[in-house]
This record gives C-alpha cells, structure tokens and sequence, in this order.
C-alpha cells in the first residue's frame, strides 16, 4: 500500500467528490496477481491458436488452392475489422491477451463446439443424409449453435477478475466483436476454399468480405449487449433474464440473415439494405456514445482523485479527454522522447480504471472484493506516477 507524502498522495480505499465528505479510512486487503498484467494465461492461448491452425492445416489438405486464397483475403478482409475495434476501443483500451483470447475463441472453440452441435442435431433430423444440409439447420439451426457458442465467451468473461474488465457497453461489443471476428475469419475461409474453382472461390469472398465483413461480429453484438444490461442487475433472475434476450436477438439476426439467402437472391438484398446495415449503423452509434460515456466517467471522478491528492490540478484538465490526453502525451515525448510519452500514457491509463471502479461503487455495487479492488487501482496509480518523471515536466501543462 503506498504512501507517497512527497507526491501529494494518499492511500485511501474510499473515494468520493469532495475532501471534507471523507469517512474514516477502511482499509482492504490486496487482492491477487492482477489480471491486467497477464491478460490471459499463455498456455490457453497457446492451445487455442494451435487448434485454429490444424483447423486451417486441415482445410489446406484438402483444398490447398481454395483455402489459400480465403486465407488471405479473409485474413486482409478481418484486419480491418479488428482496427475498427481497436478504435473503438481506445478511451479504455483492453488487455492484449484478452482481445486475442476473444479472437481465438471465435477461430476455435466456437467453431469447434457449434460444429459438433450441429451434425449432432442434422444427424437426428436428418438421419442418412449428412452430405445434405437442411434448410432448417442454415435457418434456426446453426444461429442457434453458433451464438451459443459464441456468446459462452461473454459469459466467461463476467466470471472472476475477468469482470472487472467488463465496465462499459463499449468494452462488451469489442469482446462480443472480435470473437465474432474470429468465428468469421475461419469460416470465410471454409466458404471461400470450398469453391470448386478459383472463379467460384473469389465470388464467394466478394460476397462474403464485401458486403458482410462485420456480420458474424453484429450478430453477438446483441448478446454483448444482452451481457452489458445483465451487469447491471442485482436480481441473479434479472441477469439470466437479460442475457436470455441478448442471445434471442442475436440468434434472431443470424436467423434472419441466413434464412433471407435460402429465399432468393432479392430477399437477401433486401434484408441486407432493411435490416442488417440499418441495425450496423445502430450498434456504431451505440459504440461511439457508450466510449463517450466513458469519458464522462472519468471526468466526473476526475475532481475525487484531484481532492484526494492521486491527481493534480492541471492533470485533471487534460485526463477527461481522449484529445487532450494525446496531446500531452506528445508534449511528454517531446520532453523525453518515447519512454516519457509511455509513462505518461500509463499513467492515464491507470486513472481510467481507477474511476471505472469508483463508479462501480457510485452505483450501488461495492462490495468487499471491489473496495479492494478500488485500492489495488489506488495504488496502481501511485505507482504509475512513481515510474513517470515526465509528469513533473508537465506541471505546467494544462489542455488548451
């Protein structure tokens, strides 16, 4: 626990707007190894990615042509549709391994778990013809297994520290986006290699890439957002209820999305032009107002931590806007090149989680373990000051 009188700062574990509204100091143990700092364990992501890649081994081997083309316009395809996410996520930017967990669960574990689910239904609805896909299984069938499966990800991560992660709308449609991203990846690579010639193979990635790039990531989107309202009930019937929903809207779109092309072509253009890209266009603009609802957070929390001393005055100016805590960061580099603009990022980083679980308890929802977790990010903070000389260079600095 630090005490950094030095630096003005305090080691509290109760943080509210205003320095005479302070209660006696409650202290809270630590809580373990913080997840930010691992991510994810290696090991499951090593394991994760090497199923993918004997998946794609195993698609290369039979159709090396095919899958070698679908490999590398849907992997050129899927790299713009992480960066957006990326963008999106940058107020509150996610531990790495976790976003990579998020991909590589949608390349393998969903593909794996909705596959086996689905021959094990076509098998008992369509006993002897599993060469044959049934209009069923594309319609209701495989939105049901794939979503499932899908959304499993978003469930493990409201479990243990892994939650702690979850504190916006914007960060369950990143995670719901790019194990969507995943799924995609490997499955427009089964589609596009299956094509019995070049010609075949390029039309289908045109169809696929071109006009629903983002589709599979749309799709669980609505059980993101099922998970975001889910997390905050307090009613366990509430959060099951919440869920449910999320995933009946998703299932529903992908239901909706796959039926349309066993109909006819006009069908599908035209559930594509009324509802998919209407809905996309939704789900942007939720993303967008929910990151600037995370800089709202923060620059509401912004005068506690000034009060408390974690934070100065002229800091405060520049730590409440995306803009301006860019600028200062290249003010910062200016000063000590990429070390100091480094520091000073993780500096504001650390303020950003700290008024994440400030507001947590603002709502209602502090608990023992998020108390705990309030002065682990207290500290956290203190810290990151301790490593950023930088910020003494930036005394003067406030945002224009």
């Amino acid at each position: 626990m630090y005490m950094l009188d030095k630096l003005g700062l305090l080691s509290w574990s109760i943080m509210i707007n205003r320095a005479d509204d302070y209660p006696a100091f409650v202290t809270y143990p630590g809580l373990p190894r913080r997840i930010r700092k691992v991510g994810a364990p290696i090991g499951v992501i090593i394991v994760l990615g090497t199923v993918t890649g004997l998946i794609v081994i195993g698609l290369t081997a039979v159709n090396p042509v095919g899958t070698g083309i679908g490999f590398a316009l849907s992997s050129v395809a899927m790299t713009i549709v992480v960066l957006a996410y990326l963008w999106l996520d940058r107020w509150e930017p996610e531990p790495p391994r976790l976003l990579v967990l998020a991909f590589l669960w949608g390349a393998s574990v969903a593909v794996v778990i909705s596959t086996i689910l689905q021959l094990t239904i076509e098998a008992e609805i369509n006993p002897g013809h599993l060469d044959t896909v049934s209009p069923w299984s594309v319609a209701l069938g495989a939105p049901l297994t794939e979503e499932a499966a899908k959304g499993l990800f978003l469930l493990l991560m409201m479990t243990g520290r892994r939650r702690n992660e979850l504190n916006s709308l914007t960060d369950c449609l990143v995670y719901a986006g790019l194990v969507g991203v995943g799924f995609a990846w490997l499955e427009d690579i089964l589609y596009i290699g299956g094509g019995a010639s070049v010609s075949e193979s390029l039309a289908t990635a045109a169809l696929r890439l071109i006009m629903a790039p983002f589709a599979h990531s749309l799709f669980t989107s609505m059980t993101g957002i099922g998970v975001y309202f889910a997390l905050k009930q307090r009613n366990a019937l509430a959060k099951a209820l919440c869920i449910l929903l999320g995933y009946v809207g998703a299932v529903i779109m992908h239901g909706l999305w796959n039926g349309s092309s066993l109909l006819s072509v006009e069908a599908y253009f035209l559930t594509y032009l009324f509802w998919m890209a209407p809905i996309f266009v939704l789900v942007i603009a939720l993303g967008v107002s929910s990151r600037r609802s995370e800089q709202r957070v923060v620059a509401e929390k912004l005068p506690g931590m000034v009060a408390a001393g974690l934070v100065a005055p002229n800091e405060a100016t520049w730590l409440g806007s995306l803009r301006s805590r860019k600028s200062a960061i290249r003010t910062a580099k200016q000063f000590g090149g990429k070390p100091a603009a480094k520091s000073v990022k993780n500096f504001a980083a650390q303020v950003v989680e700290l008024a994440f679980v400030r507001d947590r308890i603002d709502r209602g929802f502090g608990d023992q373990r998020v108390y705990a977790l309030q002065q682990e990010e207290v500290n956290e903070v203190a810290a990151a000051r301790a490593a950023a000389p930088a910020l003494h260079q930036l005394a003067g600095y406030r945002a224009p």
